[in-house]
């Protein structure tokens, strides 16, 4: 397979680069950094600009067979999620926005010139499950959540409208599981043993489900093993 992955130098992103090219598979990748190169873009997804410099860079490797994005914030400096209303703040808000949104808005707007009736592809945006409004039972974590949401309802609009441009494509978004990395590190005590992941374990799931994706799930939020969560 030909695999874009967004967000590539991340903790997750990272491993799953590792698994696709263990697998043999071709793998582009895209980041805020590293060094440019021939099969790597360092471009900043947040920006508007973005998106003219990702479309040149990625229409060099057309057709795609999958695009994988990773990019995604939790917390940052002294932003935590919140507990209270009292806590949130249009800026905090604002930030996760950016991050958990524009950045997979801003990477279908450049990968979309590729896709064609010819050349369907697989789009895997990293949610989270806390995003579910269905599932949403404790609270709090409001600008995380509420960006995971509008992340969410993003994926259902993009996977109809790319339906309809390219039957075949399959579009979903899909909570990764709680893995260990930099994003989750402020929370892993509270985490009940044996539901804290490696990075290789959660690659190696994400890429599974990825390959596997049909039609049926086309514009769903998926749990880490391909089942469904409710929106």
């Amino acid at each position: 397979m030909k695999v874009l992955v967004a967000g590539a130098a991340g903790g997750i992103g990272s491993a799953i680069v590792e698994k696709l090219l263990k697998d043999g598979d071709h793998v582009i990748t895209i980041s805020r950094s590293g060094e440019p190169g021939s099969t790597h873009c360092v471009a900043d997804l947040s920006r508007p600009e973005s998106v003219e410099q990702v479309k040149a860079f990625v229409g060099k490797f057309a057709p795609f067979d999958a695009v994988i994005c990773c990019t995604g914030i939790l917390h940052g400096g002294w932003n935590m999620p919140e507990k209270s209303l009292s806590q949130l703040s249009m800026d905090w808000l604002q930030q996760n926005m950016l991050v958990n949104v524009q950045t997979h808005v801003h990477l279908a707007q450049a990968v979309e010139p590729l896709v064609k009736r010819s050349a369907p592809i697989k789009w895997v945006s990293l949610s989270a499950m806390v995003g579910s409004i269905e599932d949403n039972a404790l609270g709090g974590w409001y600008s995380y959540r509420m960006s995971k949401a509008a992340l969410n309802m993003f994926i259902r609009n993009l996977s109809i409208e790319w339906g309809r441009k390219a039957p075949g494509c399959v579009v979903v978004a899909q909570h990764p599981g709680t893995t260990e990395s930099a994003l989750s590190e402020p929370f892993q005590a509270g985490i009940a043993e044996g539901k804290l992941y490696t990075q290789e374990q959660t690659a190696e799931r994400l890429v599974s489900v990825m390959k596997g994706l049909s039609p049926e799930q086309n514009g769903r939020l998926l749990h880490w093993d391909g089942s469904v969560i409710p929106f």
